[in-house]
């Protein structure tokens, strides 16, 4: 299985955190999710996703990647 971290532009406060890991982790692939609004990373584990299903998932739920 593996890490990913990822930069996310956009996220404020705890609720942003959680819209970006309920979208990520509807990815096919993904085991888990953790976000961090105060350093915009957010840690994606798992296999069989891609950069660009996680960009998808991350616009969906109104933010951006860095």
């Amino acid at each position: 299985m593996a890490q990913t971290t990822y930069k996310v532009e956009g996220m404020t406060c705890g609720h942003c955190e959680l819209s970006v890991q309920e979208e990520i982790g509807e990815i096919s692939g993904v085991t888990g999710v953790k976000a961090d609004h105060t350093t915009g990373d957010v840690v994606v584990d798992g296999e069989g996703f891609s950069d660009a299903d996680v960009a998808a998932a991350v616009e969906e739920a109104g933010y951006t990647l860095a």
